[in-house]
């Protein structure tokens, strides 16, 4: 294994710690509900390209906290965090394009977003790519599929997966749901869960 230089060591480490002071004075902001400063130590880490500080934007413009609401921004906050690889922001704008909130409806682009953040193991879009599935949104209608994001799904405890996962089993076969069990678990240890 080929070690690092040390200059380079540092740089990564230095890059890596970029905007992480702003962002951690923001939370603090947020937490006393000082939504001014939080807002002002946000926009500052976020625009040095912290994902946390991003997501965090993106709630602040989503919820009206110290803001007027404001879906646009909240989308564009959203966007750049989900491209950092953020499960939460990924999954909030799946729920921006399957809605419509600030962008127009899109059922590709809202399947697209919640099935990054369903890798990464978040259950709402897990069940939320089973009813894609279910109904065809966004993707070809498939039982199987549906199936399996919902039974890993229930697997995290989603509330109503459990409920719909039983109504796709009624027109589905015993074959087809052994099939797609078989699918959920090669998923599971794939994904090391």
């Amino acid at each position: 294994m080929k070690l690092l230089s040390l200059p380079l060591l540092l740089l990564l480490l230095l890059i890596s710690t970029i905007g992480a002071a702003d962002f951690y004075s923001g939370v603090s902001s947020y937490s006393k509900r000082d939504y001014t400063t939080a807002l002002r130590e946000f926009k500052k880490a976020a625009g040095q390209g912290h994902a946390s500080a991003q997501y965090s934007l993106g709630l602040i413009y989503t919820n009206g906290n110290g803001v007027d609401e404001n879906d646009i921004e909240a989308f564009k906050w959203y966007h750049k965090a989900a491209e950092q690889g953020v499960a939460s922001a990924q999954y909030n704008l799946g729920v921006m394009y399957d809605k419509g909130d600030g962008v127009a409806e899109n059922d590709i682009e809202a399947f697209k977003w919640y099935r990054k953040a369903a890798e990464q193991g978040v259950a709402s879009a897990q069940y939320n790519i089973g009813l894609m599935y279910a109904k065809g949104e966004g993707v070809v209608e498939d039982d199987i599929e549906a199936y399996k994001w919902l039974n890993l799904a229930t697997a995290l405890g989603h509330k109503n997966a459990a409920k719909v996962k039983k109504l796709i089993a009624t027109r589905m076969t015993r074959a087809q749901i052994a099939e797609a069990q078989k699918l959920s678990t090669k998923w599971l240890k794939e994904h090391n869960r």
